[in-house]
């Protein structure tokens, strides 16, 4: 045990508890030790369960302090710093007599300069603190509370960490929706471990991840941190997810951290696609597309967090919503854990939604829905021992919100182990497995859409020259919420030392310029001068005429496609084309006749057609995280055979949105002039080599209602090199008490084969991948014919027929 895993009373004994300072003033001044160790109260003992420490511990607490442990602190930290940003136990005395629940983003310097406040977002320009600063502020603050605060309850600390822990020098994994592109849940655990054993380190124990939004329309900015737009691939992954992060039992081990689900629910489809925008979904395509990952999760793993979101359904934000907060997540899933806000989410019913007059009506609705906890900061949560005096909310609901909050921190561990390390923590961040692992993520993501007369893998030997074209092919985009890494690997660099490797040239040139800057906290997005965009083509042509092979790097990067979290700070799109004059280099550079591939990063399906009839190959990238340049070198020359499919539809253009794959039989009936078909369908992705899928085989092609079903693809690498393909069993009730889907996905495996190898994937279909809900809003599985699908892809499938009695 180290000097930081107790506070100093801790380690001269148990004499001085947490609320000593109350006790000893009872106490006559000559009591024998023995006195103090009998009235140890039980939420000390660790030996007692938790529900006993809770209810112990809640029956001491006064109604303000049960509200301070009911917010947050972000833009206000100020109140608890001193002008340089380091802690003050005695400005958060001042500020917080009462105590205090959780301190968001320990590891941002928000507070220190007021000016930058008002958006749920970052400070444009803001260096945050690294490891060892993060955790001297983080015990700075639990000493404070454990030490100076009546009762002795520690903090919670949370951080964002979409595709990595959001942290100065942290591990940064590829974009959500890259990792969703490797249909490989095992592989998403991994990477997910490394993000909290990162953030444990530093003294987090809470992060507001994953993002289970089921994306539904591509104009919409934060479609990239979500895992697509099926609803078993998004389960599938957001499981994964939990797994890495917290793991499948409680209380949580000491490299492990909560998870916050988030946004329940609707936010992948919002009107316009505009981010906030009304959810005009339907109870049952809420039910059929949007819970179940929600679902899902609250079922099968320990989750302890839920995030509201901003939009709202049938007339109701989510946070005023109690049939979502808790007819549905509490009364029929079962769900006993924290509903948070989103940031500002109960201002914005006042300011944005204009539902209520004042933040206090505000928050009575609020706590009428179920929310437990307001983030960032306590704005309406402030007024709650007020509106208990006035009778508009009770004690018993604030107790139950409260019994949820320390239930958390006692599970953390926090009451015996509120420390962490400075020592350690910039060592256990960035490690050589961590990168590693960074790597082979990122090239098991990379999708492969196009690849004519083998362009690919390129070869060292006679290639010659090759021309690196684009300005992120060295100015990397890793996509939102992403801090500064230690190192990011450019594409250049990556060809780089290929070619140093392989004896042949690469050159460069920046081709073409999206925006003046790319970072995504700024709010102005200002696109490049023409003028000059026109004169670097120009100069790009030189150097692809002058090459044998040309790389061609385009898409977007953090600004344009982003959270669009203000007014001032925008990230959504009307059109889905490449933005500026990328087309106008592409196609100066496919009038060269030379082989071309593209690479596309970005965040956002794209409408590419034009790229996708000029490119000899295109590679769906997304963003790639730290290690972009590494594992598109790693594709490109063949060491890592592409295995990826894309876990969203991309269509021709916007004017065939919404484009699902998993529709109802009546859309998709045709356009004049146009056709209906995708550019590249759900599920699609391209391989070094070649395989042979043979038609599903059921174990029992009929089976009793409530049964599960089994199915088994036989699956063969026809090709000349090993690779990777999908196995994705898709189900169509063929005739039913409602309309059904034309096709859904439920099961898939990622498998890997040697030239020449079979192998038999047998995957289960449980009664609930045959269910539907009925008329009377029941899931039920009716009695009927089932045509079970199987191939690489939502196109290429064949099929056999389950009979269910």
């Amino acid at each position: 045990m180290t000097k930081w895993d107790r506070p100093e009373r801790f380690r001269r004994g148990r004499a001085i508890t947490a609320f000593g300072a109350a006790l000893a003033i009872t106490l006559a001044p000559m009591q024998p030790a023995f006195a103090f160790q009998q009235e140890t109260p039980a939420y000390r003992d660790a030996a007692r369960s938790v529900p006993d420490r809770v209810e112990d511990l809640l029956s001491r607490m006064t109604l303000e302090e049960k509200v301070g442990q009911m917010q947050g602190l972000w833009e206000n930290k100020g109140d608890v710093q001193t002008p340089e940003g380091d802690f003050s136990p005695e400005r958060a005395s001042a500020a917080f007599p009462h105590g205090l629940g959780q301190i968001s983003r320990p590891s941002d310097m928000r507070g220190v300069d007021p000016s930058t406040n008002g958006a749920a977002g970052v400070t444009e320009g803001a260096v945050n603190r690294d490891g060892r600063q993060t955790v001297e502020y983080i015990n700075a603050a639990q000493r404070w509370a454990t030490e100076q605060t009546r009762l002795g309850i520690p903090l919670i600390f949370h951080e964002e960490s979409l595709h990595g822990y959001t942290a100065r020098g942290a591990t940064s994994f590829p974009q959500s929706i890259a990792l969703a592109s490797t249909w490989d849940p095992e592989l998403i655990t991994r990477v997910f471990n490394v993000a909290s054993r990162e953030m444990r380190a530093r003294g987090v124990h809470l992060t507001l991840a994953p993002v289970v939004d089921v994306a539904r329309d591509p104009r919409w900015g934060r479609i990239e941190e979500t895992y697509g737009e099926d609803p078993h691939l998004v389960s599938e992954m957001g499981l994964a997810v939990i797994r890495g992060y917290q793991g499948e039992t409680l209380p949580l081990a000491q490299d492990r951290v909560f998870v916050t689900l988030k946004h329940m629910t609707g936010h992948g489809e919002p009107e316009n696609g505009i981010n906030v925008g009304p959810a005009q979904i339907s109870e049952r395509v809420l039910r059929e597309v949007f819970f179940p990952p929600f679902e899902r999760a609250v079922r099968e793993l320990p989750v302890r967090s839920i995030m509201a979101s901003y939009n709202e359904i049938d007339g109701l934000p989510s946070h005023a919503n109690r049939w979502l907060l808790n007819d549905v997540l509490r009364e029929e899933w079962g769900y006993d854990g924290l509903i948070v806000s989103d940031y500002f989410a109960i201002r914005e019913m006042v300011t944005r939604h204009q539902m209520f007059a004042n933040i206090q009506d505000a928050t009575v609705r609020a706590m009428d829905a179920g929310v437990d906890i307001e983030l960032p900061d306590g704005e309406g949560f402030t007024h709650l021992p007020a509106l208990v005096a006035e009778g508009r909310v009770s004690e018993a609901q604030i107790d139950n919100a409260v019994r949820r909050i320390l239930t958390m921190k006692f599970e953390a561990g926090l009451f015996e182990n509120p420390y962490a390390d400075p020592e350690t923590a910039d060592a256990l961040t960035a490690t050589p497995d961590a990168i590693a692992l960074a790597r082979q993520v990122a090239g098991r993501a990379i999708t492969l859409l196009k690849n004519d007369n083998q362009t690919l893998p390129l070869r060292a030997q006679g290639l010659g020259r090759l021309a690196v074209l684009g300005t992120h092919a060295v100015d990397t985009p890793i996509g939102g919420y992403s801090d500064i890494p230690r190192h990011v690997v450019s594409v250049l660099e990556g060809l780089e030392a290929e070619a140093e490797q392989g004896g042949f040239e690469v050159v460069y040139s920046e081709g073409v310029r999206l925006t003046e800057s790319r970072e995504w906290a700024a709010d102005d997005v200002d696109l490049v001068d023409p003028a000059v965009n026109a004169r670097l083509i120009e100069e790009a042509v030189a150097v692809a005429r002058q090459s044998d092979v040309i790389v061609m790097v385009l898409g977007e990067n953090e600004q344009l496609s982003r959270e669009a979290w203000a007014e001032s700070h925008l990230g959504d799109r009307a059109d889905l084309q490449l933005v500026g004059q990328q087309m106008d280099l592409a196609r100066a550079i496919f009038a060269l006749n030379k082989p071309t591939i593209v690479l596309l990063l970005n965040g956002r399906p794209l409408a590419v057609g034009e790229l996708v009839e000029q490119a000899d190959a295109l590679i769906q990238g997304w963003y790639l995280g730290q290690e972009t340049g590494n594992a598109v070198a790693d594709v490109l020359f063949g060491r890592v055979n592409p295995g990826g499919k894309l876990p969203v539809t991309i269509p021709r253009s916007v004017g065939q949105l919404p484009v699902f794959y998993n529709h109802k039989p009546t859309a998709r009936r045709g356009y004049l002039f146009d056709e209906t078909s995708p550019l590249f369908p759900f599920g699609y992705g391209l391989s070094y080599t070649s395989f042979r899928m043979s038609a599903p085989r059921l174990t029992s092609p009929t089976i009793r209602v409530g049964e599960a079903a089994q199915v088994q693809v036989d699956v063969t690498n026809t090709g000349r090199v090993a690779g990777d393909e999908v196995v994705q069993i898709y189900v169509r009730d063929d005739h039913a008490s409602i309309t059904r889907p034309v096709l859904e996905l439920k099961a898939f495996e990622r498998v890997t084969l040697q030239p020449g190898e079979t192998r038999t994937v047998t995957l289960d279909l449980s009664p609930e991948a045959l269910s539907l809900w009925d008329l009377n809003m029941q899931r039920v599985v009716e009695p009927g014919t089932f045509t079970i699908h199987a191939g690489p892809n939502s196109v290429d499938l064949q099929s056999a027929t389950l009979t269910v009695r």
